[in-house]
This record gives C-alpha cells, structure tokens and sequence, in this order.
C-alpha cells in the first residue's frame, strides 16, 4: 500500500472520531505552541534588551562612584581632561536631584532633574522635538535653563511648544530652551521622557548639590574601548588612592550578559514546554494501543488475505504520524498567533517568531508521534491472524 493512501486512511480514522483525535493532539497542541510562543516572548525580550543598550552605543563606559565623602569625589574640570587622551571621545559627568517640585501656572508635578553638560544630549542619542539642548555656553554662564523630557512637557503645557516659557523648580525660575522626543524606558526601566535636564553648573549652584556621582564616558570607537577603560581604572585609582568606591560598566560587556542571559531563559523555558509534547506523546501511545485493540479483526483480516507484518506496523505507524503532525501543525498556528497576540495587546513586550524554532518544534511533534507510535504499531504487527479473527 502507498503511502499516500495510509495517509488517507490515516485522515479518515481521525475525522471518524473527532472528539478523541482532539483530545490526544491536545498535549503536542500545547506543547508545540508553548515552545513557540515562549521562545518567541524570550527573543522578542532580547532584541529589546539589545537595541536598548546598543541604542546608548556599545562603546559607552559608565562611572560610578559608589562611596561617600571627600576622599571619592570627582572634580568636574579633572573629569573633563579625559577628553584630551585620543581613546577618549565625550565625557559628560551627572548629578542627579530626585522627585523635585515643578510647577508652571496651576499646574504641578515631581520629577527627576538632571544636571550635565552639552555632550549628554549626544552620547545618549537624544534627538531634540523643539528648541535645543544646553549648550557650553550655559554651563559656563550658569544659566538658569532646563530641557524637558516629553511626558514633562506633556504635563505641563500639552500639545503646545513650551520654549520661551518660564517654569518653577523647587522655588528656582527657569526658561525652557527645548523639549526631546519620547524615547521610552530602557534597561534599568528609567526614562529620560521624565526628566528635566539642565546645567551641571546650574544644578550645583541652585540647588547645592554634592559631588558627581555618575559620568558618561564615550570611547572613540570600538576598538578603542578596552583602552579607555583601561585608562579611566588608572585614572581613578590616582583620584582615590583605591580600587573601591567606584566602578566601572563597559556597555558592550553589558549586552553580552544579557544576551547570554536571555538566550539561556529561552532555552529554559523551550525545554519546559518539550516536557508537554512528552506527555503529548505519551496521550497518542495510549490511544494507539487502544485503537490497536478495537480494530483487532480488521487486523486479522488483513493478515489473512495476505498483509505482512510491515505492513500493519507501517500502517498504525502512520495513523500516529499523522495525528501527531496535525497536532504540530494546529500547536504551531497556535504560538504564532499567541506570539503577535501579546505584542498587539502589550507592546512593551515585543515577541520574535523565530523560522528554525517553529520548524524544529514541528519536526519534534513528528518525531513524538514516531517514538510513541512504535510501540502500538510493534504490538498490532506481531498479532496472530488466528487470534485476532476469533476476537470479540
């Protein structure tokens, strides 16, 4: 017999029982959907994660200084000499005043502020919506002006260009010179939409803020990366006559981590959602051995006009290929459906189909059905033509 007609037959049996050819595909269903779908959600997380740091430059090195008091402050004109060394790119020192009161006309909010120079903008790839960024002008003149992030000036002035107006922080009068496009929250779930920014000088004067906690430093290139790290760890271990107190992140090591990190999540959660297709498996074997004993005489009527035993063993092989590939195929229209369900409803959790997965998820449903399949379809071969005809 062809193959192709023990596919039919195969089609046949399934849609003569409907309802149990449902429930045995039910666990290759969930099992090869839950491997898409959570591979994709895990994917989707790591092309984000990615692009967010890859979005800051992966030749971004991050100074923080973690201990207190004067032996561990940063000196802002010191700090600006890095720029002097060819590895060295920008420098943009921070210092940051949380949760400060803002208001303009009747309206009022906290926000947080941060006080920085003209290279900020630039190093965390800041694109302007209205007006500009500050300016080394402003920093050496300590103007009193700021920048708003776009939920800010959302908040206080709508849909209306806010430049040239006037707004009250912490009692203090500033001009806004410019407001930034949205940008969205990044890695550490922070965003710079909330944020005021203005200059460092300014800050410090205003507000009497302590020493620089935090400074952006941009290397040349990628090449030049380990070189400048390399000088910043020399640089402040003169500055603080310790290897404590700071630390510094490589924006590159940073995205290894997390790719690393995601990539061994989805492979956890892929292997999690193998252990259904197992019990899948496990579904169809039964009903095979079932099936084996109800077409008992169909059998020995086969092997009484001449079947051989491969042929019987092909057959009820077949009939479980089938109902595990049909399984496979509704479990991976399942999982993609799912997958660009959950980033329509929840964009900030991106999902990411991947070919190769649903492929080798596919081809895992029909190796299931294969392996599970054996074992009834050995059993039906091996029966007696004698003994299955007498049986009732």
């Amino acid at each position: 017999m062809k193959l192709w007609e023990l596919v039919r037959m195969a089609l046949r049996t399934v849609v003569s029982n409907p309802m149990r050819s449902i429930l045995t595909m039910l666990g290759v269903i969930i099992g090869v959907g839950s491997v898409v779908a959570l591979v994709a959600i895990g994917q989707g997380s790591t092309s984000k994660v990615s692009d967010e740091i890859s979005g800051l430059g992966t030749n971004l090195l991050v100074v923080n200084v973690t201990n207190q008091g004067r032996a561990t402050q940063l000196d802002y004109d010191d700090v600006m000499q890095l720029e002097q060394f060819p590895e060295f790119n920008w420098v943009a020192p921070t210092i940051t005043k949380g949760s400060s009161n803002i208001k303009y006309d009747r309206t009022t909010g906290s926000y947080q502020v941060i006080g920085t120079n003209d290279r900020y903008g630039s190093m965390n790839k800041v694109k302007m919506a209205t007006g500009r960024f500050i300016a080394e002008a402003d920093l050496e003149f300590r103007n009193n002006v700021v920048v708003l992030g776009s939920d800010v000036s959302k908040t206080f002035f709508g849909f209306l260009d806010p430049v040239g107006q006037e707004v009250n922080i912490d009692g203090v009068v500033f001009s806004v010179i410019g407001v930034m496009e949205q940008k969205g929250k990044n890695i550490n779930n922070t965003s710079i939409d909330t944020t005021v920014v203005m200059p460092l000088s300014t800050a410090q004067r205003q507000f009497k803020l302590g020493s620089l906690r935090t400074t952006y430093v941009e290397a040349a290139s990628k090449d030049d990366v380990a070189k400048a790290e390399s000088t910043l760890q020399d640089y402040l271990y003169y500055k603080f006559k310790s290897e404590s107190g700071y630390e510094i992140l490589n924006q590159n090591e940073m995205l290894k981590t997390q790719e690393a990190v995601a990539a061994q999540m989805s492979y956890l959660l892929a292997g999690i959602a193998c252990i259904s297709l197992l019990v899948g498996g496990i579904g169809i074997m039964n009903i095979m051995l079932v099936t084996v004993s109800e077409r008992t005489r169909e059998i020995g009527i086969r092997k009484s006009i001449g079947a051989k035993r491969r042929n019987i063993l092909f057959q009820f092989l077949v009939e479980s290929v089938v109902l595990s590939g049909l399984g496979g195929i509704i479990g991976l229209l399942t999982g993609i459906g799912v997958s660009y369900g959950i980033e329509k409803f929840n964009p900030e959790m991106p999902t990411e189909v991947s070919l190769w997965v649903s492929i080798a998820a596919f081809l895992f449903s029909v190796l299931v059905g294969i392996v599970f399949g054996l074992y009834p379809a050995n059993k039906a071969s091996r029966l007696r033509p004698i003994d299955a005809l007498r049986f009732d």
